[in-house]
């Protein structure tokens, strides 16, 4: 976002030029993808990759980063299920991938240390957030992946959280850090032996396993993504409930130091106490595309929650009524978040956020903040389920898709309008496409990274003339 567009321009084209040795994806017209619309001009025709990897318009090229189950230099294997993730620059100039892995117990084909567990003796087991009743290590958690920022070549690849419960998105911090999120609300049992349904915080200057340590304050449920204002510290998080979710803002004791506690609230439409804005048909229609609706933030008590019952009781005392909220990232002044399944058709939401000036602060009432139905799709070829997104350097969104058939990445323009910027390409052993996940940026704008979740789990990075959408 601070990049000027001649500065963005130049690294771009010099960072492509450097990227000419990859796998690049020019072709004929006769190349061409079809079954996708674009509302306004992207960055051309989608080509088939030879590889049958990832499709891209001509000019781009891509390079598989990391692959499920590489060993990494700490001896253990890539974890399976790739999903959020967030891009950091070091002192020395490397760039740094914190990821995600959405995993639970069962998943132990994908495990980092390995189906037997023949190499958990790699690890300190007291870095191990939580075990099963028949003490297996709990599998999801993060990685960190270390790069050469002109070859992206990996220099390093090792774990660095673990024994967490299906982590899937989270968002970076202004202070170096990445907050992974706990996508599920599964307590003591067969499977777990404590709570979960917590964020955790892990520096991206991490060198191997962190100290696991829930930010409880922060809230217990099936946590998606966050985003951090700069500017206040104030974190906004999502939440991925199938029957029904909140927007929710946490308002630190210390800024910079979410383990000092807080205050969790959640968004309420004012004056519609319980409003229901999920448009979808067999509930009614109850905010148009562009409208804008002053809001007010609910105090919640109980945020840990035993019953697993936040997001209920939050729109019972007059919160918003959303649906499978997901993806979040902080633009200029304003964040991005996603309702998965909102809409009409159930194809997604896009929803903009413009905080108060006096934002958590007295006398915030009488200058609210105001939430915007930013897009809506009707139409599949254009977007389906809109999940994991990022703001890119020349400022439109960078939207991935979760949806039933193509999993495509599309671009939105500010203002609103849909174009198409690359498809996933393989597919599983029953002809499943899985989702994208994880997009984020190196910190010149040059490079795009993202995940295939699954069959068998990639991480990849694209550069390309970016600077150069025609508008």
């Amino acid at each position: 976002m601070s990049l000027t567009r001649r500065l963005f321009l130049r690294n771009s084209i010099a960072t492509t030029a450097a990227f000419s040795g990859l796998a690049t994806l020019a072709g004929c017209q006769s190349n061409a993808i079809t079954g996708y619309l674009n509302q306004v001009r992207g960055y051309g025709p989608l080509q088939r990759d030879p590889a049958s990897l990832f499709d891209l318009p001509r000019g781009f090229t891509y390079q598989v980063i990391s692959t499920v189950g590489d060993e990494m230099t700490d001896g253990l294997l890539a974890p399976g299920d790739f999903d959020g993730m967030g891009c950091f620059s070091r002192d020395d100039g490397r760039l740094v991938l914190v990821r995600n892995h959405e995993l639970n117990p069962g998943q132990a084909e994908v495990s980092p240390f390995g189906a037997n567990n023949e190499r958990i003796g790699l690890i300190d087991r007291s870095r191990v957030h939580d075990w099963t009743a028949d003490g297996l290590p709990n599998l999801g958690g993060t990685s960190h992946v270390v790069l050469n920022p002109q070859t992206l070549e990996v220099e390093d690849e090792y774990l660095s959280l673990v024994g967490t419960y299906n982590n899937c998105a989270g968002g970076v911090t202004p202070w170096g850090s990445w907050i992974t999120c706990e996508e599920t609300t599964v307590g003591p049992g067969d499977a777990a032996r404590v709570e979960h349904g917590y964020c955790f915080e892990v520096p991206s200057s991490a060198t191997g396993l962190v100290e696991p340590v829930p930010l409880k304050a922060m809230g217990r449920f099936r946590h998606e993504a966050v985003a951090v204002d700069p500017e206040t510290g104030i974190v906004y998080e999502t939440e991925d409930e199938y029957a029904g979710s909140c927007f929710y803002r946490f308002l630190p004791n210390v800024r910079g130091q979410l383990a000092e506690g807080g205050r969790l609230q959640a968004l309420a439409i004012k004056g519609r106490p319980g409003m229901d804005i999920r448009n979808w048909a067999e509930t009614g229609s109850t905010v148009a595309v562009g409208d804008w609706l002053e809001v007010e933030w609910i105090d919640l008590d109980d945020v840990e929650s035993p019953n697993a019952d936040l997001w209920s009781r939050a729109v019972g005392a007059g919160a918003a009524h959303m649906s499978r909220c997901e993806g979040i990232y902080w633009g200029d002044g304003e964040t991005y978040f996603t309702s998965t399944d909102g809409g009409p058709s159930h194809l997604g939401q896009i929803w903009r956020y413009q905080p108060s000036p006096l934002e958590g602060q007295p006398g915030e009432a009488g200058q609210p903040g105001r939430l915007q139905l930013f897009v809506q799709s009707d139409d599949p070829e254009i977007m389906e389920r809109c999940d994991n997104i990022c703001v890119a350097p020349w400022g439109d969104l960078i939207v991935l898709e979760d949806g039933n058939d193509d999993q495509y990445i599309r671009g939105v323009t500010p203002a609103g309008q849909v174009y198409t910027i690359g498809r996933n390409a393989a597919s599983g052993p029953d002809g499943e496409k899985s989702e994208i996940t994880g997009p984020c940026f190196s910190p010149d704008g040059s490079t795009l990274f993202f995940n295939i979740q699954r069959y068998p789990g990639r991480t990849f990075a694209v550069r390309g003339p970016w600077g150069d959408r025609s508008l």
